[in-house]
């Protein structure tokens, strides 16, 4: 009979892997999430545009002094039915803002202008001292 040396367990041995389970448990839950919402979200991003009617029994209020700015598809302004370029139209703002600060600006931009220039026009306004800006829109009779 031979004698040796009795072996003592060492236990278990630290784990050096990362449990990814739960990491992927997570991930799918996610990726659920966000293949539902997203066609909610891209529904938000689509905008209709009200179409502007006029009341039955519409009656205009008295207008205040004002000046008509028109500008069309091409780029062209007319100020008061004569045809104006950038300078010109700066000039006549503050003539105009000088005489009556509170005159309105009515803005009359065709459909196709870029938003961008748009703003741009309104910001010459408001820094020549208008602050009055009216946007005139094609109007549908009512039914």
């Amino acid at each position: 009979m031979s004698f040796g040396r009795l072996e003592r367990p060492t236990g278990h041995k630290p784990m050096s892997e990362i449990n990814v389970t739960p990491l992927v448990d997570v991930m799918l839950v996610l990726l659920v999430i966000f293949i539902i919402a997203t066609p909610f979200m891209a529904d938000r991003l689509a905008l209709q545009l009200p179409k502007a009617e006029l009341p039955k029994a519409a009656t205009p209020a008295q207008p205040g002094p004002f000046v008509s700015l028109a500008l069309d598809g091409q780029g062209r302004m007319q100020w008061d039915g004569k045809e104006v370029d950038d300078a010109t139209l700066r000039q006549r703002l503050l003539e105009a803002a000088q005489r009556d600060p509170a005159t309105e600006l009515q803005l009359r931009a065709d459909a196709s202008v870029p938003y961008g220039r748009v703003v741009t026009l309104i910001g010459m306004a408001q820094s020549a001292g208008l602050s009055r800006i009216g946007f005139v829109a094609d109007t549908t009779a009512s039914r």
